[in-house]
């Protein structure tokens, strides 16, 4: 049974940094999509980005691109968002999420993240205005 559990969130000023790591476990399958999406207040949920075993392919929506990284370090099992440059419309439940494909995925094939199977609890992240 997959299981994410996530930690790091809290609250930044305008333009600073975060870094929200997630910890993976129950993964059998050597192909497997991981990544993040939040959901504010009264929106629907986003997908953030995203990332591959395929081939580390990664996928960021557009509003994050050259802010936010998406990384995984398997020594730790871990899953990695880092966050800069932060903005209020960043704030956020972020979740940790993860798919296990019965194929190969490669994410620059792709107009956005795969639907996940599983996610984690959730994070907080607020940058007040």
């Amino acid at each position: 049974q997959v299981q994410l559990v996530e930690s790091g969130g809290g609250q930044v000023q305008p333009e600073g940094s975060l870094k929200l790591s997630c910890r993976m476990s129950g993964f059998t399958s050597r192909y497997y999509v991981v990544g993040w999406f939040r959901q504010a207040p009264g929106q629907e949920r986003e997908h953030v980005a995203c990332l591959s075993s395929t081939d580390d392919s990664t996928w960021y929506r557009h509003s994050v691109k050259g802010r936010f990284t998406v990384a995984t370090d398997i020594s730790r099992n871990t899953l990695y968002l880092e966050m800069n440059n932060l903005k209020p419309e960043d704030t956020a439940l972020y979740y940790c999420a993860a798919t296990v494909p019965r194929t190969e995925e490669r994410l620059g094939e792709r107009a956005t993240c795969p639907l996940y199977d599983y996610w984690g609890q959730g994070i907080q992240v607020t940058v007040p205005s």
